[in-house]
């Protein structure tokens, strides 16, 4: 269960976001911190997997 708090500010549309607009906030924010999650938990159950840690800017380059 993603925490209220977490759902609430992520709802908080960012520009790019509010630029191209939002049916629902809170729902595309309760899949963004599930996927987030999601991600997170396959990481560390897989350790043996080589992930790359890149920030956005490094991967636009």
């Amino acid at each position: 269960m993603i925490d209220d708090d977490r759902i609430r500010e992520r709802a908080q549309l960012l520009p790019e976001e509010r630029t191209a607009g939002s049916d629902d906030p809170k729902a595309q924010a309760e899949a963004v911190l599930q996927d987030s999650d999601d991600r997170e938990d396959y990481r560390e159950n897989a350790p043996d997997l080589r992930i790359e840690h890149r920030t956005g800017d490094e991967a636009a380059s």
